[in-house]
This record gives C-alpha cells, structure tokens and sequence, in this order.
C-alpha cells in the first residue's frame, strides 16, 4: 500500500511536469515558429511589393512607348495631309494657270476677230463709199450732160 501511496502522490507530481513540459514545449514551440513565418512574410511582401513596382515601371514605359507611336501616326497623318494639300494646291494652281491661258487665248483670238471684223466693215464701208461716190459722180456728170444737152 505503501507503494500505492506513493504511486498517487508521485502521480500528480509527475502530471505536473508533465503538463509544465508541455506548456514549456509549446511556448517555445509558439515563439520560435513565428520568426521563421514573419521573416517568410517579410520577403514575400518585399517580393509583391518589387513586383508591383516594376509591373508599374512596365505599364508606364508601355503607355509612354504607345503615347510616341500614336504621336508619330498623328504626325505622319499630319504630314501625309499637309503634302496631299500641297498636291491639291499645286494642281489647283497649275487648273488656274491652265484656266487663264486659255482666257488670255480666248481673249485674243477674240480681238483678232474683232480687228478682222473692223477692217472688213471699214473696206465694206470705204468700198460702198467709193461706190456709192462713184455712183454719185457718174450722176452728177449724167444730170450735167443732160441739163447740157437741153441747152
């Protein structure tokens, strides 16, 4: 019995470090597993951070890289429509020169015309005149012979 006392007394002596052994396990079991983890943490969140960074680096070289090519499709537009202007204008002007020569032709020939017209009237006219003169003439010296006849 004496044992048996002793194994009772013994027990709760034995349940006790047990029981601080257990406690004493898991507080270092607890403080040493965070380190490990925060430190995992730590990096990964540097490592997310750093990623988010340069994907931000990435999106701004990109928007900036589209922002120069959709500025030389405006300018090589631009260009493009400035020199097809200059075409049109160019032709525009060569249609106007073309337009005034052929006034400047018309105009000509016109005057020609109207010279030629003038000087066939004048010869026309000049020519009845003498006609007509003549005529005038030739009645005149037939009114004389006939008032000269009757004498």
């Amino acid at each position: 019995m004496m044992a048996s006392m002793t194994l009772t007394t013994s027990v709760p002596k034995f349940r006790q470090i047990g029981s601080s052994v257990t406690r004493r396990c898991l507080r270092s079991f607890v403080t040493a597993a965070p380190r490990p983890l925060q430190a995992s943490a730590k990096q990964e969140a540097s490592d997310a951070c750093d990623k988010a960074s340069n994907t931000a680096k990435q999106v701004g070289r990109d928007m900036k890289r589209t922002g120069e090519e959709m500025k030389d499709k405006a300018c090589s537009t631009t260009e493009q429509m400035t020199q097809k202007a200059k075409e049109v204008t160019g032709k525009v002007s060569e249609t106007a020169q073309d337009l005034t020569e052929k006034a400047k032709e018309t105009a000509q020939e016109a005057w020609e015309m109207t010279k030629e017209t003038s000087q066939k009237i004048k010869e026309t006219v000049i020519g009845k005149s003498e006609d007509a003169k003549e005529s005038i003439k030739g009645n005149a010296q037939n009114a004389k012979r006939c008032m000269n006849r009757k004498d």
